[in-house]
Formats: structure tokens, sequence, C-alpha cells
């Protein structure tokens, strides 16, 4: 396999063409690629990981979300490279290598749809298909400066995907251009075509903000300035998150330790959020792959090994506060942004880390990501990354999150507001910031 050409981001290639139809279908002419943690017919879905490939038989059906977009006229070029068993949002794989980012190549790509982002931004592919528990869309596509989208959660069938962490996995997207990003998630959401309706409120996390080891105006500006521009000025509101999730979400004071507490490094409610999201996965994760771990004891690359036997450890202590967190969390970010409100954050708060990273700050690096991340992720809302350009000659990204069910809403918002945003980017690069 020639790693040069591909940028490392496939397992295999084949192609899957679609139903030939008399009309012109939504997706005609375009082609992606497929996390391998998806079914496809007639292949092994190897989940990242060599024994498990070796220990499970070729799939006899193909995932539906992957049906659906053949049948909406796209082409299939094949399968992308993963992290072990979705377990990390870092890209590296020490069995089939890691997955070159297009942006910053001596830098992770994220994971662990690395190889479905990678595929987008060296532009292999129009869209591909990834999956996201903790992150796993939103990290690489901001690390390779595309566009990811994490759908609400149980909206997109996970029929035929190997799950991770049930009640977390969501069946996320890529693409470089936000009118294929929308059209590919009308398809997988079966969404009619509807006209835009306007934002009522983009609500900016100012502390989220200020954590970012990014100058938050750089982040801030080209967003506020678009909204202005499209909507007027009254729409842009402030809030300081942290304050309002420790309020709202009382549960979390079980999850609230001295390590949460340390303010200059993190938001204390949201640190603790985090450590509530990671827990509930560890328990889910071992309820799905706890035996098959236990019993094939597979060869699992550094970091990887440690993370999923704590995992396989994890008793169900405290599981029950991680489901009072979820309720209130989800009822708090209601309550904040109304029908048609947006919440703005980071989409992770340093740009990618450099390849082969000491692995134990860079755990604490990824501990401080899932501060942001657990916000979708235990509330089930839906959240994009969007590009902002580069800083420092890395690629940074800002997110938009929406209420459970409203990504038609935010698909037309990003398509809206995305022209104006790069313009205001490049505005800003010229200025030298």
């Amino acid at each position: 396999m020639a790693k040069d050409s591909d940028y490392g981001a496939f397992m295999e290639k084949f192609v899957l063409q679609p139903s030939p139809s008399a009309h012109e279908l939504p997706l005609s002419g375009l082609t992606f690629a497929v996390k391998d943690i998806y079914d496809m017919d007639g292949y092994v879905t190897g989940f990242g990981n060599p024994d498990w490939a070796r220990t499970h038989p070729a799939a006899t059906s193909t995932a539906p979300a992957v049906l659906s977009l053949l049948r909406a006229g796209a082409t299939c070029i094949g399968k992308t490279v993963m992290d072990e068993m979705a377990y990390s949002i870092e890209g590296e794989n020490i069995h089939y290598g890691t997955p070159i980012n297009p942006c910053a190549p001596d830098r992770i790509p994220g994971g662990s749809s690395s190889g479905s982002a990678v595929a987008v931004g060296a532009k292999l592919v129009d869209f591909a298909l990834g999956s996201d528990t903790g992150g796993s869309v939103r990290v690489p596509a901001s690390y390779c400066g595309i566009l990811g989208f994490r759908p609400s959660h149980d909206v997109v069938s996970t029929t035929g995907v190997i799950p991770m962490a049930q009640s977390f996995d969501s069946m996320g997207w890529f693409a470089r251009d936000p009118v294929i990003l929308n059209r590919v998630g009308r398809v997988l959401m079966q969404l009619p075509d509807v006209d835009p309706v306007n934002p009522s409120q983009i609500i900016i996390a100012e502390d989220c903000f200020q954590l970012s080891a990014i100058p938050s105006d750089r982040l801030t500006e080209p967003l506020i300035k678009s909204v202005n521009k499209l909507f007027g000025g009254d729409l842009v509101k402030h809030a300081i998150l942290g304050d309002y999730v420790k309020e709202k979400v009382p549960s979390l004071k079980q999850f609230m330790t001295e390590e949460t507490a340390d303010q200059e490094y993190n938001i204390p409610s949201l640190a603790a959020l985090s450590s509530a999201m990671r827990l509930l996965q560890r328990y889910e994760f071992k309820k799905n792959h706890g035996e098959w771990v236990s019993t094939v004891k597979p060869d699992l690359g550094p970091g990887m090994s440690e993370r999923i036997w704590k995992a396989v450890r994890t008793t169900d202590e405290n599981v029950d506060v991680c489901h009072s967190v979820r309720t209130e969390l989800r009822a708090a970010l209601n309550a904040l942004l109304g029908d048609c409100g947006v919440l703005a954050i980071p989409t992770v708060l340093e740009p990618p880390p450099k390849l082969q990273c000491d692995p134990i700050p860079l755990e604490a690096l990824l501990v401080r990501a899932f501060s942001l991340l657990s916000m979708a992720g235990l509330s089930g809302f839906c959240q994009v990354s969007i590009p902002l350009g580069l800083y420092d000659n890395l690629p940074v990204a800002i997110s938009l999150l929406a209420k459970h069910g409203s990504d038609g809403f935010l698909l037309n918002l990003v398509e809206s507001l995305y022209k104006n945003i790069q313009e205001e980017v490049g505005i800003g690069e010229k200025k030298g910031y």
C-alpha cells in the first residue's frame, strides 16, 4: 500500500458505486471514505486493532448510514485508519501507522477518526464518515483544518457500527465545503430541505475562550463580525459557562476534586463534567468490550493499553450520578439556548501537539480538551467544528453547539456563516493576527 500518495489515511481501498438512478441525486458525483468502525459487506471491520480483525469474521451486511450515502449517489473509495478501539482523540496508531496531518505534517492528526479527517483534509475525497464518542470527529476536524459535524445523539443510525460507549456514540462526518457538509447531513438524518431559520442568540462562552492557548479575539472575532453582518449585532451575548454549569448541575459536586479545582489550567465545573463523561464512557466500554479484551489480551499501543485496561477494571460506582449529571446538563443547556440559540466554544484548547509526544503531558492536554468536548458529549447536543485558518502556522477552529434535534438548523447556519467567517479570517491574517 503506497502510504505517500494517500497520506496513510486508508486501511484498504476499493470502489463501491452508487445505485444507478435516472434522476439527479443529492450526492451525485461525490466521493467518500468510511472509518473502519462501520460494517461493509464482505470486509472485516477492523476497529483499529489487528487482534480485533483476526478474531472477527467479515461483515455480512453494510451499515445503513453507509448505504444511505450510496443510495444518494455518492461513491465510496475505501475504509480509513482509526485509533485502536476508538479509545483516543490523538490519531496515532502503532499498528497501521499514523495518517499524516495535511495541515501540519509534524503534528498529530487527531482521532479516533484520523484517516477520515486526513482523507478530507488532503482532498482525497469530498467527505468522509467518522464517529464521535468523546470527540473523535470534532478533534481531528480542528487539527486538520476542516469542517466536522457531530450530530445530536441517536439521530443517525448506529446499526452496523461497532459501539464504543452507546450513550455517547454519534455518527459524524467531515467535509471541506459547508454545502456538502449540509447535504450529507440531510441524507444521513433524512431531513427535508428547509429554508434557514435565523438564530435567536449566539452565546460566546467567555471563560472557555480565555482558557485557550490561542488569543480569544483570534477565535471569536471572525464569528462575531460574520453574525453582525448577517443577522445584526444584538444576537451576540456573553456568558461565563463554568459558573452557569456549576449552579445548574448540582450533581457535579461528586466529581469536584482538588485536581479539577485548579483554576489556572481549567474551569472546575467543566473539568468535573469531563470526569463524569470519562467515567461513564469507561463503564459502557467495559460492558461492550471488557470480556473480549480480558480473553484475547490484544496487543495495544503505548497509552492505549493503560487506557483500555483502566476501563476494563472500572466498577459501576458513581455511574448513577453520571446519569443525573447528564439530565441536569441537558436541562441547563436547553434553558440557556432556547429554541434557536447557539453556544460558541473553542473546539479544543491547544493547536495540534507534535507527533510522538511524551504520553504524560499529552494525556493532561487531552483531559483539558475533554472539559469542552463533554458539553455536547453529555448533553447529546449537536456540534460543528469550523476551521479558522492558521495561527502560528497551525490550524485553529471554533465550535457551535445547538440543542438536541436542531441539526438541520445548525447545518444551515454553518452554510450561511462559513464564507463570511473565512473572509474575516483572511482579513485578520493579512493584518497579522
